[in-house]
Parts: structure tokens; C-alpha cells; sequence
């Protein structure tokens, strides 16, 4: 008897052979978890009644996508829903007021809703925030929000900045980053901390490319809710139902 064996992503990685559309698998799933950190200590992430309705409501819908054959990818819907409750996580620490969660979690929602593929894809960032700012009555009214002008703005630099490393950043960036400095950098540290499903070690989440201190007690959560959700996920769940799962299991909602 025959079998086909298909390449997991970590072996695609290692040859720098991954494809434009990449999709979990099992064999990657368990590099990730035998790869586990040796992480430090970590705060309980309390979350605020404001903040949970928020993540009630942050599975965007495929037709958002510029591609939808991506809603399943490693840059689709479980990727959009965890980099959105760390958002919430990180808002709620800091403290943030309900305008400013609101955007950072909407921001980070959306952020890559527009890719095109699953590898680099520069612009991405500012084709979703092109997106956003065109169809904010349709986005806040999904989060059960009616939208500000400053609330769409904050949002829309955030995810347009999401992808600009900050040594890239050019006048205008710098400029539209000092306007809006807590709510970028918190959607930049959620973005970064879901790296951990990423099939190769030198891409897992960094703090030398944040700047954010609690991005190191966030590390472990991050870490178990991408391994519950994907193997969730390889088990028959849909991308949504396996994010909601695994937050569910971490006590979060």
C-alpha cells in the first residue's frame, strides 16, 4: 500500500518552499508545541465587560476578505480573532478608555483582511486601513458600535502601521504614529505575539521588535491559545468555534 506524504509547513519553511497559501497541519502543529518557551511568570489577563462584548464580536466575516480562499490560511480568521483578543487583553491592562479598546480591538480584527497571499504581501497594512475607512459603518455596526471619526482614524493607522517595522517608518509614518502611539503599538504587540504559529523559530514573537513591557507576560497565553485553537481546528472545528475554544478554556469569556 502506498501513501502521499505532504510537506508540513516547518519542512516547506526549512527549504524556503512555502507556497503563496499556507494552511496548519498536524506535523507543524507538534514541532510548535515541542518547541515550547521556557516562559516567565505571568499576570492573569482580567477582561472587562466592555472588552468581552468586543471579542464576542471580532469573527469578521469572509466576505470581508480581499481573498477568501485565505479565511482558513494562517492569516485568515484564527489569526484575526486571536491578534484580536490580545488586543482586548492588552487594552484592559493598560487601562484603556471604551473608545480606544474599541479601535485597538476593530484594528486588530481587520488588520490583514486585505492580503492578497500568505507570504510578505507588502501594502497589505494600508489596504486594509483604505478598507476599514470605506466601510466603517459596516465594521462598527458588526461590533454593535456606531462609528466616530476619531475612533475610524485611530483605527485605520493602527492597521495601515501594523506591518511598517518602526526603523522603516518615514516622516508621515512617524507623524501618524505620534498621534495615535498607544493604540499602534498595542495592535503592533498583538500581531506580533500570535507568531507562534509560524513554522519556523527565528519568526516567533520578539520583544526586540515591540515596545510594549507586557508583551513578555502575554507570551505564555498567546503561545496556548495558538496551539489550542490549531489543533482544535486539525480536529473539526471551524476557525471561528476553535478560537472561541481555546479562549473559552483560558478562562477568558
Amino acid at each position: 500500500m502506498s501513501t502521499t506524504h505532504t510537506d508540513s509547513l516547518v519542512e516547506l519553511a526549512a527549504r524556503k518552499e512555502l507556497p503563496h497559501h499556507q494552511f496548519t497541519d498536524a506535523v507543524t502543529v507538534e514541532w510548535i508545541k515541542a518547541n515550547r518557551p521556557d516562559f516567565p511568570v505571568a499576570w492573569p489577563p482580567p477582561l472587562r465587560p466592555t472588552t468581552k462584548a468586543l471579542i464576542e464580536s471580532a469573527a469578521i466575516p469572509t466576505r470581508w476578505l480581499a481573498q477568501p480562499q485565505l479565511a482558513d490560511s494562517i492569516h485568515g480568521h484564527r489569526h484575526g480573532l486571536r491578534t484580536a483578543v490580545l488586543a482586548a487583553l492588552l487594552a484592559d491592562w493598560y487601562g484603556l478608555n471604551e473608545s480606544d479598546a474599541a479601535a485597538v480591538v476593530i484594528a486588530a480584527a481587520v488588520h490583514d483582511c486585505q492580503r492578497h497571499h500568505d507570504k510578505g504581501d507588502p501594502g497589505h497594512g494600508g489596504r486594509a486601513a483604505v478598507w476599514l475607512a470605506a466601510n466603517a459603518d459596516l465594521v462598527w455596526t458588526h461590533f454593535r458600535r456606531r462609528p466616530s471619526p476619531s475612533e475610524v482614524i485611530r483605527a485605520a493607522i493602527a492597521v495601515r502601521l501594523h506591518e511598517v517595522a518602526y526603523e522603516a517608518f518615514t516622516a508621515d509614518d512617524r507623524v501618524d504614529h505620534t498621534r495615535n502611539r498607544q493604540i499602534c503599538d498595542l495592535v503592533k504587540v498583538a500581531d506580533a505575539l500570535d507568531r507562534f504559529r509560524l513554522p519556523k523559530l527565528s519568526w516567533w514573537p520578539n520583544a526586540r521588535y515591540v515596545r510594549e513591557p507586557a508583551f513578555g507576560q502575554l507570551e505564555p497565553l498567546a503561545f496556548d491559545l495558538v496551539v489550542t485553537s490549531e489543533a482544535a481546528f486539525l480536529a473539526g472545528a471551524s476557525s471561528i468555534e476553535a478560537v472561541r475554544f481555546a479562549v473559552a478554556e483560558k478562562g477568558l469569556v
